[in-house]
């Protein structure tokens, strides 16, 4: 017999799902959430239950009222109002030193801009994005009604990325329910696009069918009166970037996987970057109309990430669709509405705005326009607005049909016009007093901008922090991502790294996979603040070189049990290395030549750095370390040479090794010995 759903039994009863979720759990139900299915009996005994809880509180309370209005009908109900308001006046808040003014404005519900210009009056030249002197905190409280006590950070490692959520304090009374915001993400060609154009398609007002003229990288959907707002990005790469920037914009993540194909590199990145995050998940198992299709398949390979779906007991909702035939399409909607529905998604709209730039671009007609999704406060028509050092003010506000907007509140993405200059995707915006204050604060952030030297620790400097972390923090936490050749090392490691424990430590894996150190995986590793490991594999040029500018740990290994010895020593900060690789530069096989007494030679491009003849060299296939040895001959043209810069073509010849294929990759380093610390 077919179960009945406790959202069905909800919207029956005209309730809440979360309050009808929690009413099962009480009479003793096995539920996890909306989507858990009950017996035709049980279900009845939970309805008899909601329908007799309903109309009992309120007999009982009337003659509590009745009384409360007799007893105190003398005095009447008006002073407690102005308690209330008493109480409103003075906000005790307690933050931690070096706070700027657009964070202290967020929490007293203010204008960044307006601390700044309290600050000026005290004689503080401190801009919007300075951080406040800690004796002029107390002081600046006072002028907004607030009493300010400053946390002293005292030399603790810096905050986790993934934990900078902005806590925003308000009053309950001020919040009503938000739309969710909602990211879809999941392997290239596995139907993305095509879902946010089919759950676009769907909800375009008929007679208006390709009506879409304005591109915009957030939209609204309307699902039986619920909105919900869709990041219309290219998946997980700008889901972390945002993120990277303390922007934590999304609410539910979408998981797209092709039932034809299971698995893939990019979805299990996507899995990863969605944990990091720490926001509630769903699985869309798309392509159901292929003849391969196989749902069983999808969801058995997901529990092998630690993704357990509802219909094989766990917490994960999933759907089956076709993106392409628009078929259960509704039902996707449906629960994703549910999920928000539990999250319980709340905005305050009632101050001046603040929110996130999703994406800013210079328009042709309308000059530099930006997509914003509001995340507090409703933002109006010809408010004056700062983000960084850009400032402006909203001349127009359109939606994803290019239909203006008088305003919009929590959730709500518009395509912004009216700013000086691009901002800045990721990066905070809000409503200023007026323009003029709105300049003063983006030219005082352009200064100290300008001014201040922006120093990143290089990656040797971030790992001895992090050392220092786990030797004297009480409970340390290691996070790994781990890429290793084959699916059989990568199992081998994770199953080693489990047993690898230390009283008051931990280490979390918080991405593996199988291939070559990419992008993506500094991406991560910058976000979670990860070390990179890598086994039989390596990073290719671009991952290297952003991992080198972003300061991020990468160690890679040949040999198993020297990784795993450096991760167990590194857990208790003991490590210390002692040998540093360079790498000097790396080429690119184009053609392979059968030369006579020599074997196989690399026509290669020198892509980066050089390459010298006798100098250590790894052959990388996908980013695979397929063999190493040293260059036993470098040649241009006829003549033997000792070295050959990028931009020039060469032959290379490797010792004792023939199998050269094109697009291999030659990595050229050299070993240097350091002292240990």
């Amino acid at each position: 017999m077919a179960k009945t759903r406790l959202y069905e039994i909800a919207k029956e009863l005209d309730l809440e799902s979360k309050a009808v979720v929690a009413a099962a759990k009480d009479m003793g139900f096995e539920v996890k959430t909306a989507s858990s299915g009950l017996e035709e009996a049980d279900a009845a005994k939970l309805r008899a239950s909601l329908g007799k809880a309903q109309p009992e509180p309120e007999l009982q309370a009337q003659p509590e009222l009745q009384a409360e209005r007799e007893s105190g009908a003398e005095s009447g109900p008006e002073p407690e109002p102005e308690v209330e308001a008493d109480e409103a006046e003075i906000v005790e808040l307690s933050v931690q030193e070096g706070i700027t003014p657009i964070e202290l404005g967020e929490l007293l519900g203010v204008a960044g801009g307006d601390i700044s210009a309290a600050l000026i009056g005290m004689g503080e030249m401190v801009g919007a994005t300075d951080p406040i002197p800690t004796e002029a905190l107390e002081l600046v409280g006072e002028s907004f009604n607030a009493i300010i006590e400053v946390e002293t950070a005292e030399d603790e490692a810096p905050q986790s990325r993934v934990n900078r959520r902005v806590i925003i304090e308000t009053d309950e009374a001020s919040l009503v329910q938000r739309p969710p915001v909602v990211t879809i993400m999941g392997h290239v060609d596995h139907g993305k696009t095509t879902l946010l154009d089919a759950i676009r398609s769907a909800n375009v007002v008929e007679g208006e069918a390709g009506g879409i003229t304005q591109h915009i990288a957030a939209y609204q959907v309307d699902v039986d009166g619920n909105a919900i707002t869709f990041l219309d990005t290219p998946g997980h790469e700008a889901f972390t970037a945002l993120r990277a920037r303390g922007a934590e914009v999304t609410d539910i993540v979408v998981l797209v996987v092709a039932a034809d194909d299971g698995i893939m590199p990019q979805t299990a990145e996507a899995i990863s970057h969605t944990k990091a995050a720490g926001v509630p998940m769903i699985v869309a198992i798309n392509k159901m109309d292929m003849p391969g299709a196989d749902p069983f398949n999808v969801r058995a390979m997901l529990t092998e990430r630690e993704v357990v779906v509802e219909a094989l007991g766990g917490d994960v909702p999933s759907v089956e669709i076709s993106a392409l035939k628009g078929d259960g399409i509704d039902e996707l909607l449906q629960v994703i509405t549910l999920v928000a529905e539990l999250e319980d998604l709340k905005g305050n709209p009632k101050p001046a705005a603040t929110g996130v730039i999703v994406e800013s671009r210079l328009d042709p007609g309308l000059g530099p326009v930006a997509t914003v999704i509001v995340q507090r406060g409703t933002l109006k028509q010809s408010d004056a607005l700062l983000s960084g050092a850009v400032s402006g003010r909203v001349r127009a506000m359109l939606d994803h049909n290019g239909e203006r907007l008088k305003s919009a509140g929590p959730s709500v993405p518009a395509l912004v016009t009216g700013w000086s200059d691009m901002p800045g995707a990721g990066e905070i915006f809000e409503v200023a007093k007026n323009e003029r204050e709105g300049r003063k604060a983006a030219i005082s952030a352009a200064e100290a901008i300008k001014a201040s030297k922006h120093y990143i620790p290089t990656a040797r400097e971030r790992l001895a922090q992090l050392l220092e972390n786990l030797r004297t923090s009480d409970e340390a936490e290691l996070r790994l991502i781990v890429k290793a050749d084959a699916a059989g090392s990568l199992e081998a490691i994770r199953e080693a790294v489990a047993k690898i424990t230390r009283e008051g430590g931990s280490i979390t894996i918080a991405h593996g996979a199988v291939g070559g150190i990419n992008l993506n995986d500094i991406s991560l590793a910058e976000v979670t603040e990860s070390v990179v490991f890598g086994f039989n594999v390596r990073p290719d040029a671009k991952a290297r070189r952003d991992a080198e500018d972003k300061g991020i740990e990468v160690r890679t290994y040949s040999i198993i049990y020297e990784m795993l010895d450096e991760i167990e020593a590194m857990l208790v900060g003991r490590l210390a290395p002692d040998k540093v690789e360079q790498v000097l530069g790396s080429a690119e096989v184009r053609e392979v030549f059968q030369v006579p007494r020599q074997g196989n030679i690399g026509g290669s491009y020198v892509t980066e750095g050089v390459v010298q003849r006798g100098a250590n060299a790894r052959l990388l296939r996908a980013g695979i370390v397929i063999h190493d040895g040293i260059i036993s001959s470098l040649r241009r043209f006829k003549d033997d040479v000792r070295e050959v810069a990028a931009g020039f073509e060469c032959g290379i010849g490797i010792d004792g090794y023939n199998d050269l294929k094109v697009d291999d990759v030659i990595e050229v380093y050299e070993i240097n010995e350091v002292e240990r610390t």
